[in-house]
């Protein structure tokens, strides 16, 4: 097969239930920014038609499927990326900045001698090449990067990319993939573990909504909650609220825990830290409500409201539940 002369190869991240995580919509349209969308699929045999069937339907213009043992960790999926890339030569790999995804994406790079650009929050192309975003140095910075030989290998953080792909009839094609024989770690029985909950994911949510020690305690932490039901947004936390045993870690924003670029991002009582001002300084548009009107917080918002969140969240959630009737 003939592939496109710009195609750009993405990983899309599989689930255990064998369908596409969230973060391939973010992929796909990243991929169309800078050329044409070409979707590896990698998962046990008949296993993932759900996320063939989602890539094609997101944009893909050829969903490349391969057979990978789901008992053996990450190895099994750079042999299918090695052979995607051999087969595609595309001129950039996308990978999301998932746990598994940054494993894979670091093992690829070393493999096949590219460049690692992680966890970008955008892509674009110049005239010398394709060009990844990056926010450093706790967020204080946006910078570029750009590999100087050799098509290169990003990882994207999860939710950072507005643009989709524009939906089109793709090709599917399954991939012949020749393991390499290296050592590889393999995985015991996975039983799934499932929590229901109306609310999104943190990691990748367009609405997150986010509380601090300013709450004063677990019970009025309820406040985070409320809003973010009337908002339908995730629930994220500082880490001096996790400390406090307001809300589990995996609920933490910032340096040391969960990395989110939503559309809108709402803190209630975070003073603003550099290192949760890391995690959440993408965000598209950032609310801070803040009884001290010298928090850090404030330097980075694009609303802000010196007072009580105890007084002004109740009128918030109001003013919101209004409008849905």
């Amino acid at each position: 097969m003939t592939y496109p002369a710009d195609a750009i190869l993405v990983l899309v991240d599989v689930t255990p239930e064998g369908t596409a995580a969230s973060s391939m919509a973010g992929l796909l349209g990243a991929a169309a920014q800078i050329g044409t969308p070409v979707a590896l699929v990698a998962a046990p045999a008949g296993a993932a038609q759900a996320a063939v069937d989602a890539a094609a339907a997101a944009g893909a213009a050829v969903v490349l499927t391969a057979e990978a043992d789901d008992t053996q960790l990450t190895l099994p999926l750079v042999d299918a990326l090695i052979a995607a890339d051999t087969a595609v030569q595309p001129q950039a790999v996308l990978v999301s900045n998932s746990i598994s995804g940054r494993d894979v994406a670091g093992r690829f790079a070393v493999r096949a001698q590219r460049a690692l650009l992680a966890d970008a929050i955008g892509v674009a192309r110049d005239d010398e090449g394709i060009v990844a975003n990056h926010s450093v140095y706790g967020g204080a910075y946006l910078v570029d990067a750009a590999a100087t030989f050799a098509a290169p290998v990003i990882t994207i953080r999860q939710g950072s990319i507005d643009a989709r792909a524009e939906a089109k009839e793709a090709t599917i094609e399954q991939l012949s993939v020749t393991s390499s024989g290296g050592a590889v770690a393999s995985a015991g029985t996975i039983e799934a573990n499932e929590a229901v909950s109306s609310r999104p994911e943190l990691r990748g949510a367009a609405r997150v909504v986010s509380g601090g020690r300013g709450l004063g305690s677990k019970e009025k932490f309820v406040l985070v909650e409320q809003l973010a039901d009337s908002l339908g947004a995730a629930i994220g936390a500082s880490r001096a609220a996790v400390d406090a045993g307001y809300i589990p870690a995996s609920h933490q924003v910032g340096q040391t825990g969960v990395s989110v670029s939503p559309q809108l991002y709402i803190a209630l009582g975070i003073s603003g830290a550099i290192q949760h001002r890391a995690g959440m300084q993408t965000a598209k548009t950032i609310v801070a409500i803040n009884k001290d009107g010298e928090a850090p917080i404030f330097e980075v918002a694009d609303f802000g409201i010196v007072g009580d969140v105890f007084t002004v969240v109740p009128q918030v959630i109001e003013a919101l539940e209004a409008r849905k009737k």
